[in-house]
């Protein structure tokens, strides 16, 4: 029953997303906007979530912090311009799977190269961190497609078919993926052949798996996995993250950070945490609507 439920939604996503992908280029952006517009209207509750996170961010003014949620208040229109943000990239992503985005490729440009080419030089890997931010999808694609190629950590989609659908696409711009389920292998792995991996860093994880650490004045729960790997195997780590501009996007590749000199291992690793989470929070604060707010990225900490 499960695998005749997974085709009918293969079949659902195929059948409204060939019409998104052969839109002429200079349709999409417009289509993409109203389809974040609709999810804005009728995602009643992820748009809650994302308003309450706002709200309570440090972002937010104090009048929104208690409460504030008219129509014209600064959290609800940056949930807005959220989902927008998140509908145009849906629509540039589909119009890649299906071979028709070299357009939107071409729009990516790519600032501090010589940061990565310094860390490709080291020959012990690099690590790319970055967050739900932009077009993240897509970075990972142009990144394949200009730079270099690059192994995704990621988890695979609940439908199997759609996932390889997905997979293959990826692989298609020399991409491969990691998924979390036994990751740590196949990371050290693409480590020792000098290669690079990317981590999403951004979303709640359990205890063991992280620190509570300050992210945009609140408590959250933060992966340290980044900091252990690199300590592990000394890969170059590199903050990289993709916004959009007027004529398409830009991807920013910062220096490498340098890891914490402090003796004591687990407060090293909690100091490295804390400085790569830093950059997805500056990132954020520059470009607030396009983050991942949608996400309940505070959960399971209990806040004042």
């Amino acid at each position: 029953m499960k695998k005749v439920l997974w085709l009918l939604e293969a079949g659902l996503f195929i059948v409204l997303s060939v019409p998104i992908a052969i839109l002429p280029f200079r349709f999409s952006i417009k289509a993409g906007d109203l389809l974040g517009l609709l999810l804005f209207y009728i995602w009643r509750s992820r748009r809650g979530i994302a308003i309450e996170n706002i709200e309570r961010s440090e972002l937010s003014p104090q009048a929104s912090r208690r409460g504030d949620r008219t129509q014209n208040s600064e959290p609800r229109k940056i949930a807005k311009e959220t989902l927008r943000n998140l509908g145009r990239s849906f629509v540039e992503v589909i119009k890649i799977y299906y071979g028709l985005g070299k357009r939107v490729i071409d729009s990516v440009e790519i600032e501090g190269i010589e940061n990565f080419n310094n860390a490709k030089a080291k020959e012990k890997g690099v690590l790319l961190i970055t967050g739900h931010c932009g077009n993240w999808e897509l970075m990972a694609i142009a990144w394949s497609a200009k730079l270099s190629g690059i192994a995704v950590v990621a988890r695979p989609i609940n439908n199997p078919y759609v996932n390889k659908f997905i997979e293959k696409t990826r692989q298609r711009y020399g991409n491969s993926v990691i998924y979390k389920q036994g990751a740590l292998k196949n990371i050290l792995h693409t480590f020792k052949r000098g290669g690079s991996v990317g981590i999403l860093m951004d979303q709640a994880v359990l205890a063991d798996e992280g620190y509570v650490i300050d992210f945009l004045g609140r408590g959250a729960w933060t992966t340290k996995i980044p900091a252990l790997i690199a300590r592990k195997t000394g890969a170059s780590v590199l903050p990289v993250f993709i916004h959009r501009i007027d004529n398409g996007h830009r991807i920013t590749i910062h220096p490498e950070v340098e890891l914490s000199n402090i003796d004591d291992k687990e407060n090293a690793v909690f100091e490295d945490t804390k400085k790569f989470s830093s950059y997805i929070e500056t990132y954020i604060r520059e470009n607030p609507s396009e983050w991942l707010w949608i996400h309940r990225r505070w959960k399971r900490v209990k806040q004042d």
